[in-house]
């Protein structure tokens, strides 16, 4: 045994001093490989969008000479503006193969992304870097420059239709939508859209632009704003003309591009007008600026078919010897004065000798106008439907322009609000009597001079509250008036709960929309009234000063507490809700 091992320790020896006595020259060579020459088959390049997919240009390099497979060689191609020493360079990797071919959106994009401008020729250069695929051996070709102009990527556009009829009754239904392609595909910041109109022919010299957003592809106009472009670019009202659309797309970087036209034919209609009441009671009166028209009160525009864009009105409180003018927008540009009921471009300001609540009537079609009283009242079942008597026995309280509220004891049956004394003749004119009633419950739109409310079907105490602040939608709304209670922490009453409605106190009504109560009060505490036991029923507020001592203007929205008096005791609160004030004696 010991002489086998001993013969194949002999052999192995043998063996390696064999191999190292092999020539250096007998093993492989791995060659390290030479820098490529890099060559381009144009050196102005001026794509169009048609060459979106199509190679326009293509670089071809020399072999580098590596060793191993020419699989496993990779070549990086380097782009940058000439002049940068590709500081910021963009790349392709290529494994393999000796060239590559840019198309035309691949390029684009690269000058897009500098933020060039579009249509202007720019140097690029150019180089490949070479190596194994493991990075191993790289080496720098030369440089080449070539001249790129790059082109304008537009959206696509198309519309879902070609001709809009528009109404005013109509004016809020859809009556096109705009679709568009993405302009300057593969640019990586964002592309913000807009649309632009023009009246046709006009070669869009001067549009108008609407704004959309980044990344949105579709806008949806409605008739009146299509009624509204026709309008801006010269089409009049009632007519038929044709406008232009088309897409602005502009790169996070300036660039922009426009798309085809669309074509639209528009059948225009009359737009409303709106009127307003600058003069020198805004400021005092919490209405504006004095003379202002853009903060100037707006006119409540009747909307009945045969009156629209002809009759308009407001109630509102003038002080004594108010003066004012009228306005057609919210500036001077159309303004009216007058005397003797008629309104002239040249007129002097309108005005009233006493301070008071007045309704002021104006006819844009006559150019004629009516300054009376204004009031607002119940009328129906409930007296009887004698105007005369309504206006005397269940008038509604004036809480502010346009605005009304009232507490009366109802019977069943029907009833409507009047602002005169005397029914509507059917005249459609400044001075006629107004008469409000509505098809639907409490919150709906009110009817002018049409049928009546809602029977009321249980008889019991309602409030009532006739709503025209927002002129674009007069409304009316009625909730029960079972109660009223003085809610808050000024209370020194046994059992009262601070801030509790129901452990609060009670009020006694004793009609008119007046509530009493005697109290025992704290000192320079707070409280407010709440129609209800809980907390979400219809409550009062502070509104400031009000007619006299320990008298303050009440409102229900968005006001602060009322104070309780700095000396502690026994007090009778009053709230009248028909004159909209609360006084502590």
């Amino acid at each position: 045994m010991k002489f086998i091992n001993k013969f194949l320790l002999l052999t192995l020896l043998v063996t390696m001093v064999i191999a190292g006595c092999r020539k250096v020259g007998d093993l492989p060579f791995y060659d390290k490989g030479t820098p490529v020459t890099l060559v381009a088959n144009k050196t102005d390049v001026t794509p169009t969008v048609a060459d979106s997919s199509s190679e326009v240009v293509r670089f071809s390099w020399s072999d580098p000479k590596y060793a191993l497979d020419s699989n496993k060689q990779k070549f990086i191609l380097e782009i940058d503006s000439t002049g940068r020493n590709f500081a910021k360079k963009v790349t392709k990797e290529v494994i393999g193969a000796k060239s590559v071919g840019l198309d035309g959106r691949e390029l684009n994009n690269i000058l897009l992304n500098y933020g060039f401008r579009l249509g202007s020729p720019y140097r690029l250069d150019v180089r490949v870097v070479s190596s194994y695929e493991n990075n191993n051996e790289r080496y720098v070709s030369n440089v080449v420059n070539i001249s790129v102009t790059p082109f304008t990527d537009s959206s696509r556009l198309t519309s879902s239709a070609t001709t809009v009829t528009s109404t005013l009754a109509t004016a809020s239904s859809n009556a096109v939508t705009f679709s568009w392609s993405r302009s300057f595909t593969g640019f990586t910041g964002a592309v913000t859209y807009s649309i632009q109109y023009d009246s046709a022919g006009k070669n869009f010299t001067s549009p108008k632009e609407i704004a959309v957003g980044a990344s949105i592809f579709n806008r949806s106009l409605n008739q009146g704003e299509v009624n509204g472009n026709a309008l801006d670019e010269g089409i009049a009202g009632g007519t038929t003309g044709r406008l232009e659309y088309r897409v602005k797309a502009t790169t996070a970087l300036g660039a922009i591009a426009f798309s085809n036209r669309v074509s639209i034919t528009v059948n225009t209609y009359v737009p409303l007008l709106r009127f307003y009441m600058p003069g020198g009671y805004q400021s005092g009166t919490g209405n504006g600026n004095d003379w202002d028209p853009p903060t100037a009160p707006e006119f409540i525009r009747d909307l009945r078919p045969g009156v629209l864009n002809k009759l308009y009105y407001m109630y509102i409180f003038l002080p004594a010897n108010a003066e004012f003018k009228i306005t057609q927008g919210r500036a001077w540009a159309i303004n009216f004065g007058g005397s003797g009921g008629n309104l002239s471009s040249s007129g002097a300001n309108l005005s009233v000798a006493t301070a008071g609540v007045y309704r002021v009537s104006i006819d844009a079609s006559t150019m004629k106008y009516d300054i009376r009283e204004g009031r607002m009242a119940v009328v129906g079942d409930i007296n009887g439907w004698s105007p005369s008597t309504a206006v005397t026995t269940h008038s509604l309280g004036y809480a502010g322009r346009n605005l009304f509220v009232g507490v009366f004891n109802f019977p069943t049956g029907g009833w409507k609000m009047i602002d005169n004394n005397d029914w509507n003749n059917g005249s459609n004119t400044v001075p006629e009597a107004r008469s409000y009633g509505a098809a639907g419950g409490s919150g709906s739109t009110m009817e002018i001079n049409a049928g009546n409310f809602p029977n009321i079907t249980t008889a019991g105490r309602n409030r009532v509250i006739w709503d025209g602040r927002d002129p674009n939608n007069i409304k009316y709304e009625t909730s029960p008036a079972t109660e009223m209670r003085i809610v808050g922490d000024g209370l020194n009453m046994t059992g009262v709960n601070d801030w509790d409605p129901g452990s609060s106190p009670a009020m006694n009504f004793s009609g008119n929309g007046i509530w009493t109560r005697i109290v025992t009060l704290k000192a320079n505490k707070d409280f407010k009234f709440v129609a209800g036991n809980a907390w979400g029923a219809f409550d009062y507020e502070d509104a400031g000063a009000g007619t006299g001592a320990g008298s303050r203007r009440i409102k229900w929205e968005n006001g602060d507490n009322f104070k309780t008096p700095a000396t502690a005791g026994t007090y009778t609160i009053t709230l009248n809700e028909r004159t909209q004030t609360m006084t502590i004696q």
